[in-house]
């Protein structure tokens, strides 16, 4: 075997590093800290203090951090970070059904409870185009309610695979959530796993499988957006599993 033919296994190495704050975040960011500094200027150490961790609490809620997304044929990958809520069948919202859409039966719709804590960009579940981005205004109820999804404040992506295979997913805005970020628009080509949006502060994510697959997830089990596989394209569902 020549040095060319030689596998690369072991000769290279991945280091751990601080999560860059997005873009989006970085005005909140300079704002508390700007605050924080007045406090400390001023002497007021018993708001200084304070102010200081919500500086570091909003600079790690709006973190970015480098996803490695699986690669592979018909993977659908978690759209969000969170809590694995509800899996159930329903048919899809009206802004996504009927023939330019995901058709108008049911799917099985997966829900992803992003808590304050969680990472809260959001990522594609397939590459391809998007064909439609639909914003809903609404309420505030809590985004782990069922009814959250046809109540709450949301936007639709809707993208289609090279193979003509559509996913539809929702961000949905919750008790404290007052903004969604789309970072994407009709038209737009993007890469599996790609950063399409974000939502402040504390949300949920749907995401819409195609009939006749399956998902690999069991309620209470937490996804990584970009990396963990919910589903691949014509498979069955395939997990079970246990809280402990």
């Amino acid at each position: 075997m020549t040095s060319l033919e030689k596998p690369d296994i072991g000769t290279t190495s991945v280091k751990w590093r601080w999560p860059s704050v997005h873009p989006e975040g970085r005005k909140f960011v300079l704002i508390s800290a700007v605050i924080c500094l007045i406090f400390a200027i001023m002497a007021w150490e018993t708001l200084a203090w304070p102010m200081g961790l919500v500086t570091i609490w909003v600079a790690a809620f709006f973190r970015d951090p480098i996803r490695t997304t699986p690669i592979g044929e018909g993977l659908i990958v978690a759209p969000a970070d969170g809590l694995v809520t509800m899996i159930v069948t329903v048919p899809p919202p009206r802004e996504m059904a009927g023939p330019d859409g995901l058709g108008d039966g049911p799917m099985t719709r997966v829900s992803i409870f992003m808590s304050v804590f969680d990472v809260h960009i959001n990522r594609t579940p397939i590459p391809g185009v998007i064909k439609r981005v639909a914003y809903i205004a609404g309420s505030f109820l809590n985004a782990d309610l069922d009814k959250a999804s046809e109540e709450n404040e949301r936007q639709h992506i809707l993208v289609e695979g090279p193979d003509g295979t559509r996913i539809g997913f929702t961000q949905i805005a919750g008790l404290v959530a007052r903004r969604i970020v789309p970072f994407v628009k009709p038209g737009d080509v993007v890469g599996l796993g790609q950063r399409i949006g974000l939502i402040r502060f504390g949300s949920r994510v749907d995401v819409y499988l195609p009939a006749g697959t399956g998902h690999r997830l069991t309620i209470g089990q937490r996804t990584i957006a970009g990396e963990t596989v919910i589903a691949k394209l014509g498979e069955a569902d395939r997990t079970v599993g246990a809280s402990q």
